[in-house]
């Protein structure tokens, strides 16, 4: 492929920041562009100049070669550098990788009523349930908190209601136990990689920050107790709840959706404690 034209990108995806002291940070791609303009610019007077031929051969490449770090810097040998050593981010930087605009943008959004946390064990907890941070729940279930405390007429307004949530007054957590009461919840280990990878379980309020999770549906998310997240999605309309308790609920998921072997099996720590 020839480009005869290069394109720019909009100045609004290689911003100037604002810095402390009227100083500002610029984007890599600024300096990745005005490397090719500079060169473009010197190899046009040096044709104009008629310079001699292994002149403009070598001006010709050192534009290519500016191109080259533009698009993808780094490819072809040593990385351009910037005043502080450091790679420059050229287009495919962008693009490619975890904090790339596909994975990070385009593959990923923001959810709402959903949280994310740490697991720990909850050996205490039935099978079918979970331990919810309350902090977390309190986030999670506001709106129907909102609903609860108008419709008893605890709260005149939405804004008196956001009001009682934000002083955490001791009437909202008994509140906060009615709404959870009978509404499951969805866990989700990533990476999701097949049907048993979400699954939901009633909502227990525990204090701390970790959601805690009965040991024996470990083996169908794959998940241990050294440092793993899961995330905790609200099913808000009636539908979506019963959907979940009819069809997602752990203790109507005993067997392999695979082989149809049970996959709620006692193991590790609960094999020991039951041997001994």
């Amino acid at each position: 492929m020839i480009l005869t034209v290069l394109p720019v990108l909009p100045p609004d995806l290689r911003p100037l920041v604002p810095l402390d002291g009227g100083r500002f940070a610029t984007s890599d791609l600024n300096d990745l562009y005005r490397r090719v303009i500079n060169r473009n610019n010197r190899l046009k007077r040096l044709l104009d100049l008629a310079a001699p031929d292994i002149i403009v051969r070598n001006e010709k490449r050192m534009l290519q070669e500016a191109v080259d770090a533009l698009l993808d810097n780094g490819r072809r040998g040593r990385a351009i550098t910037g005043s502080n050593k450091r790679p420059l981010k050229s287009l495919a930087d962008m693009i490619k990788g975890k904090q790339g605009r596909f994975r990070q943008n385009l593959l990923g959004k923001r959810v709402d009523y959903s949280g994310r946390s740490v697991i720990t064990v909850g050996p205490y907890l039935r099978l079918h349930q979970c331990g919810l941070p309350k902090k977390m729940a309190l986030e999670l279930f506001k709106p129907f908190i909102y609903g609860k405390l108008e419709l008893r007429g605890l709260a005149t307004t939405i804004k008196a209601a956001k009001k009682m949530v934000e002083r955490e007054e001791a009437v909202v957590w008994d509140i906060l136990d009615e709404v959870i009461r009978e509404h499951p919840v969805l866990l989700n280990r990533a990476p999701t990689l097949h049907r048993l990878g979400i699954q939901a379980f009633e909502p227990v309020l525990i204090e701390g920050k970790a959601i805690q999770l009965h040991p024996l549906v470990c083996a169908a998310y794959n998940a241990d107790f050294d440092g793993d997240q899961m995330a905790v999605h609200v099913p808000l309309t009636l539908e979506a709840q019963l959907e979940a308790r009819a069809l997602m609920m752990s203790t109507n998921n005993i067997l392999s959706p695979a082989n149809g072997e049970p996959i709620i099996v006692p193991s590790q720590d609960v094999v020991l404690v039951c041997t001994t």
